[in-house]
């Protein structure tokens, strides 16, 4: 192995937000040997201090007019750049959410506010959000003033500032209140029964997106306007609002109101009756798309000075006023963002299950048009001319750039003898073999580390020899084969690393694939050093002979067969794994596996440290457990490596079984996990926030 080193006031997003999917814990389907994959990482709970990788809600963006780049702003991301701390107090929420620098929040427990009606003037580059259900903000809410942005508020409940009085002019305490601040994003909230409204956006708040929130038990649910200017834009969408009397929402001002899927219900048999619904005020101008009305008193009103443009909404049981019509400038939010409408009639039953904190904030899903929203789009790849491309490499050109939602290559079967490289502007990219096996589809090269390039400017070094190249987040690859088929013993003239499949990514999923090559198969890489990259592999072989699952990545090999094969010579030795973790992060796990091979007994090791250009600050690691080894495995599998010892790093084993696995008590040469330390050493924890999953 060797080193690898205002009028107009927008700018139209060239990569839209895929919209609408609800949050939700998706459990993971059955896998080969007779075993569930279940559920990882559920509500991970980082301190500031710990851990370079921010958690899945961390890095998510808003969709609608929060996604929209104006006023300075790209878009809205919260704290994504700032460290990740839990807070289970007053004083600390507080203490974080009004920092200057940027911060992901987690509330993970009941936050009583003192005094009562007591609202956080959060700063910008904020993310607060709930951990799992348990997030609950009692007796007050959050304020957001003059000029801050890029703030995101998820996954909370934020409740019970009710006073006594129902129309209470008295005190104005709401869940929350946002005055002249831009870029916010309200989602999967619980708001109810404070003691003035539960949202106030007011005086100009504008590039801000409220979806899959419940709004209930209150006088007034949602007011927007306290202003005479008309430049606010603003999205609404997938919001429950019930048991609410006025205000659902009151829109007045507001440039571009988009308000699509949402539920206004007027429950029958509560002493809550609604007065009006969606209100288009003053100089508003308001589109209203596919929504559900339900029992409602008024359920659609605009002043004489406003516009307001339905389509597709459905009205239940309602009565008195159902307005649209106006003569302000038409508008298209398409000209803004990208969104897919749910069917109206499916609305109440998407929001009653989709709305509100959920358990786990990770992998959508939704069985109507929004699930297909953010469903992938397939391109077929054939040999033969059969498909749209004839080449792995032209489906993944004709992926678009900063694509915002999964694309499926899918390829019939075949040999395809070519280079595939997925950039990092192309994520969700799944390179799928449509065949009936994983040996239908196979993707192969020869390249190796010594292979000159064509163009004479040198070799292609070890991770340019790889057959396939993925540097882009979120990439799956299932069913398929991928191989470097490099002749070791054609070309001892050069250096004989080749790499079948190189990562540098974050959250790749290799699923029912075949890994094959001799040494360094498998190159589970991170776009840089300081770079989380966390790649999962599952009812997969993969197949080699000399370090040949190596690298920074922090990298499972779950439920899958590592092959040994003898070296190009005929003889039996080897290293399974060759780990240059960075210090402080996860190496690599292989647990619940097999490693066999028609190999000599007791010729191969486990692991050794891979000290990458002599790099002493890294720590690689590299645990095997409750996985069967044959008796190809040495009686002390793990051995130095270029003067760096393999003790001075981390190399374990637990509770394996075979003739390769150990025989007796933990010792210097053969250290065994205590169950205590096994406890910390399992799947969820090298995964985290992340939900491997279709």
């Amino acid at each position: 192995m060797t080193d690898i080193r205002r009028k107009p006031r927008h700018r139209r997003r060239r990569t839209a937000v895929a919209v609408g999917v609800p949050l939700a814990l998706t459990a993971a389907g059955t896998f080969a040997y007779g075993t569930d994959l279940g559920v990882f990482g559920a509500d991970a709970q980082a301190s500031a201090s710990a851990a370079t990788a921010a958690p899945a809600w961390a890095t998510a963006t808003a969709d609608g007019f929060a996604s929209v780049d104006a006023l300075g702003q790209n878009g809205t991301y919260g704290g994504r750049d700032g460290k990740t701390v839990t807070v289970k107090t007053l004083a600390d929420l507080e203490k974080y959410a009004t920092a200057a620098e940027p911060y992901v929040i987690v509330v993970a427990g009941t936050i009583n506010m003192n005094p009562v009606g007591k609202e956080i003037k959060v700063a910008s580059d904020k993310t607060i959000v709930g951990s799992g259900k348990s997030g609950h903000i009692v007796g007050g809410g959050f304020f957001l003033g003059q000029g801050v942005h890029n703030v995101i508020i998820r996954n909370l409940t934020i409740r019970d500032a009710y006073q006594g009085v129902w129309n209470d002019k008295d005190h104005d305490f709401d869940a929350i209140q946002m005055d002249g601040a831009h870029h916010v994003w309200i989602d999967h909230n619980d708001l109810r029964h404070m003691a003035d409204g539960l949202i106030d956006s007011r005086k100009d708040t504008t590039y801000l997106t409220v979806s899959w929130n419940k709004l209930s038990q209150e006088n007034k649910a949602f007011g927007i306007g306290w202003t005479e200017n008309v430049t606010a834009d603003i999205t609404i969408h997938h919001n429950w609002i019930r048991e609410t009397e006025q205000r659902n929402p009151s829109t007045d001002n507001v440039a571009h109101a988009h308000l699509y899927n949402n539920f206004l219900e007027d429950a029958a048999g509560t002493d809550i009756k609604s007065s009006y619904g969606n209100y288009s005020r003053g100089r508003t101008n308001m589109i209203l798309e596919n929504s559900y009305f339900q029992g409602m008193t008024n359920p659609v009103v605009r002043d004489a000075t406003a516009t307001l443009v339905q389509r597709g909404n459905v009205l239940s049981g309602t009565t008195g006023k159902n307005e649209s019509g106006g003569t302000g400038a038409a508008w298209d939010p398409k000209t803004y963002y990208a969104y897919t409408l749910d069917k109206a009639a499916d609305v109440p039953a998407l929001l009653k299950s989709g709305v509100g904190p959920r358990s786990s904030i990770g992998t959508a899903t939704a069985t109507t048009a929004t699930a297909k929203a953010a469903a992938a789009t397939t391109l077929t790849v054939a040999a033969d001319g059969s498909g749209q491309y004839r080449t792995v490499q032209a489906a993944v050109n004709a992926v678009p750039v900063n694509n915002p939602a999964r694309v499926v290559i899918s390829v019939k079967p075949g040999t395809y003898r070519e280079l595939v490289k997925v950039p990092s502007n192309k994520p969700h990219v799944t390179i799928q073999g449509s065949g009936g096996s994983r040996k239908d589809t196979t993707i192969v090269y020869n390249n190796a580390s010594g292979t000159p390039k064509p163009d004479g400017s040198g070799t292609y070094g070890t991770g340019g020899s790889a057959t396939v190249a993925v540097e882009a987040d979120d990439f799956q690859a299932r069913n398929l084969t991928i191989s470097n088929d490099f002749d070791e013993g054609a070309h001892q003239d050069i250096s004989g690393q080749a790499v079948a499949l190189r990562t540098a990514a974050d959250k790749v999923l290799l699923d029912g694939v075949i890994v094959s090559g001799d040494q360094d198969t498998l190159l589970v890489d991170t776009a840089s050093k300081d770079k989380l990259g966390r790649v999962y592999m599952t009812n997969s072989y993969i197949i080699g002979n000399v370090d040949f699952i190596f690298g920074r990545a922090t990298a499972v090999i779950d439920k899958s067969v590592i092959t040994l094969k003898k070296r190009w010579n005929g003889t039996s030795a080897g290293y399974v794994t060759a780990p240059s973790t960075v210090a402080g992060r996860k190496g690599i796990l292989i647990a619940n596996s097999t490693v066999n091979g028609d190999v000599s007994d007791r010729t191969f090791y486990l692991g050794r440290p891979w000290h990458a250009g002599g790099d002493a600050s890294l720590d690689p690691q590299t645990t095997v457990r409750n996985t069967t080894l044959s008796a190809a495995i040495r009686t002390t599998p793990w051995t130095d490596m270029s003067g760096f010892s393999w003790k001075d790093d981390r190399f374990a084993e637990y509770m394996n079984k075979g003739a390769g696995a150990a025989t007796g008590p933990t010792n210097t040469d053969r250290p065994l996990l205590t169950d205590a330390q096994a406890a910390n050493q399992e799947v969820a924890d090298w995964l985290g926030d992340w939900t491997p999953s279709a």
